[in-house]
């Protein structure tokens, strides 16, 4: 199994893709810290991802949006497993408003989620990881191709391909893999609660909306040995939906 006796924290991880992410790497022999914001959504996922046969789960109740919960989150990964082998940022925060009704509020919202919490972590993997270690982190296809209503989740998404590149290039001397994937539309709540989608300016082709495990499959791919000659790339996930928006 790719991942035996190596630790892996997924942010996000309780729920959607982060959640699809930790049962498959469960699956293939990690053991996993599930980082995420909410306690009921953890409670529920432990067992499921214990299930799926990760040898031990550790939940962390983490806002990846403060340095400090960030770093608690790793502490406590290395004062239970003593090591990190793989990070996989996949906390993500999207809203929905005009440009003109955004407010910098707003802006710093979407930003400390979706951009400065891969940061953290990636921050965190720097200093605590060793030679072979990998970071995926989770963008979007609104980094390359994207609607209205979501200025801030579109930029920050395109910053984390930048951020993406930039600790790639930084990671190779430790001996340190950084890569991205893009998920398109993925059947999760966050993309049926786009209004976007509600209201029919979105047209969703079904063919097009792709489920949480094919990304996982992607990310466990990145974030395995398999991948040991990947770096700095750009994974779309997206079931050609690019080729045609």
């Amino acid at each position: 199994m790719r991942f035996q006796d190596k630790v892996v924290i997924i942010t996000g991880g309780a729920s959607g893709i982060g959640l699809a992410t930790a049962k498959r790497l469960a699956s293939e022999g990690a053991r996993i810290v599930l980082a995420d914001i909410n306690q009921d959504n953890l409670d529920q996922a432990v067992p499921e991802v214990q299930q799926a046969g990760a040898p031990d789960v550790l939940p962390s109740m983490c806002n990846v949006a403060k340095e400090d919960e960030v770093m608690a989150t790793v502490k406590a990964t290395l004062d239970k497993f003593g090591r990190l082998d793989a990070v996989i940022n996949n906390a993500g925060l999207m809203q929905f408003k005009a440009l003109e009704e955004l407010s910098g509020d707003d802006w710093l919202r979407v930003l400390s989620v979706d951009l400065l919490g891969a940061f953290y972590f990636t921050k965190q993997a720097f200093l605590h990881m060793k030679p072979g270690g990998a970071v995926v982190n989770v963008s979007s296809i609104h980094a390359v191709a994207t609607e209205a209503l979501v200025a801030p989740y579109a930029a920050a998404k395109a910053a984390v391909l930048s951020l993406t590149r930039s600790s790639a290039i930084e990671g190779a001397p430790k001996g340190l893999r950084i890569n991205s994937v893009l998920p398109g539309a993925i059947d999760t709540p966050m993309l049926w609660n786009n209004p976007n989608v509600k209201s029919g300016v979105e047209k969703i082709n079904p063919s097009d909306v792709g489920k949480p495990e094919n990304v996982a499959a992607a990310i466990a791919f990145l974030a395995s040995d398999d991948a040991e000659f990947v770096q700095g790339s750009e994974l779309l996930v997206d079931g050609g939906r690019l080729d045609h928006l």
